[in-house]
């Protein structure tokens, strides 16, 4: 089974065309992948549909790094689930 970050880290190169080897679990949305606005309600939406949970939109667009974003899914799934 893969892993959530892997999953997260699929998800993010996917959407902001980052090749995934160059996703670190510190690096930064905006400032490292170039992430816009509009990109990071994407992201939320596309952490939503591959986790299949409901995330506090306003809460999760607060996560910078791709690590906090790990940290955020694995918390909602064991909310949720």
């Amino acid at each position: 089974m893969t892993s959530i970050e892997e999953r997260v880290k699929k998800v993010v190169s996917r959407l902001l065309g980052v090749n995934e080897s160059q996703i670190a679990d510190d690096s930064d949305f905006v400032r490292d992948l170039g992430a816009e606005s509009i990109q990071s309600i994407e992201l939320v939406a596309a952490f939503e549909e591959e986790f299949d949970i409901e995330m506090d939109e306003e809460a999760a667009l607060q996560v910078k790094t791709v690590g906090k974003a790990v940290e955020f899914v694995k918390k909602d799934i064991a909310e949720q689930h």
